[in-house]
């Protein structure tokens, strides 16, 4: 990042009100979550290239000061097998001194299709990945419980294949978390349900900030529907794409989802998940650790 720029962030953000106890009406006020990164919110640079994926450990740590990261299928499909490949990944985090968290999985077949063979078929397909995640020495695989159908139907069609596939990876000690990412996952009535349904200590939840919308011109409220996932939640996922002069994301309260998180207990890591178009990737991280961090440093 340029310099002057990563000043020009730095100091938007100091310059912010302070957040005081006050807002949250407690005595005390400790967020004492850790931030990670997620492989999508480089994944312009990745797709052209200039950010090879084995070389995305080392940049989170040296370019943000990352220490863990969550990785995306995406960027190396024809790899889940590769011993070579996922042991110079390996490699690669010990050197930088960086954690493996989970991979986010898509483009394996629908967990929750209507067609029993063809959510068997999606089940197998995801497995390889489990057996990644055991290589990588992460906690989780990320799906997608697409379905179709009723309410009803597609919340037992995603319960049934999530639930082979938390079998499956509970031996190696790999969760199945599912995220809020379009469609009735993004309604957490449903999603909330469904876990319930698969009724696995292993099959979770990872609430993203900004996957709300269920379909055109109808989304569910992001502060309910964190609030809903939270208690399933084995990740979170801090989304952003703009930041006002205060370095505050536009169309996201950081303060009230921080407040939610906490609210329930969560220690673990939040991974931020730019998207933005005004900032490059590495200024929206940049900008978007920042504000975590605002938040996160209170005593």
């Amino acid at each position: 990042m340029n310099v002057s720029r990563r000043r020009f962030l730095t100091s938007a953000l100091a310059a912010a009100p302070a957040f005081t106890l006050a807002d949250h009406h407690e005595e005390t006020a400790t967020y004492p979550f850790e931030i990670s990164l997620a492989q999508w919110s480089l994944h312009k640079m990745t797709f052209a290239g200039t950010l090879p994926p084995l070389d995305f450990p080392a940049y989170a740590q040296s370019e943000f000061g990352i220490s863990a990261v969550e990785y995306v299928n995406q960027f190396f499909m024809d790899k889940a097998t590769n011993t070579a490949f996922l042991a110079d990944l390996n490699k690669r985090c010990s050197d930088a001194g960086v954690k493996s968290l989970l991979i986010m999985c898509d483009s394996e077949g629908a967990l929750g299709d209507i067609d029993t063979d063809k959510r068997t078929q999606a089940v197998d397909n995801h497995k390889k990945w489990v057996e990644a995640a055991k290589t990588l020495h992460c906690h989780s695989i990320r799906v997608n419980a697409s379905s179709s159908g009723t309410f009803e139907e597609q919340q037992n069609h995603a319960a049934d294949g999530l639930r082979q596939l938390s079998e499956f990876a509970a031996p190696l000690g790999i969760n199945i978390i599912v995220e809020n990412h379009g469609g009735l996952s993004s309604d957490a009535n449903w999603l909330s349900g469904t876990i319930k349904k698969v009724a696995l200590k292993n099959c979770g939840t990872l609430p993203d900030f900004g996957n709300f919308k269920i379909a055109k011109d109808k989304f569910y409220n992001r502060y309910q529907g964190v609030a809903q996932l939270m208690p399933t939640a084995k990740g979170v996922s801090a989304k952003s794409n703009d930041f006002d002069e205060q370095g505050n994301e536009t169309k996201i309260d950081y303060a009230k989802m921080l407040k939610i998180v906490n609210a329930a207990g969560y220690t673990g890591h939040i991974g931020i998940e730019y998207e933005g178009k005004k900032l490059s990737e590495p200024e929206g991280i940049f900008a978007t650790k920042l504000l975590l961090e605002r938040y996160q440093k209170i005593t």
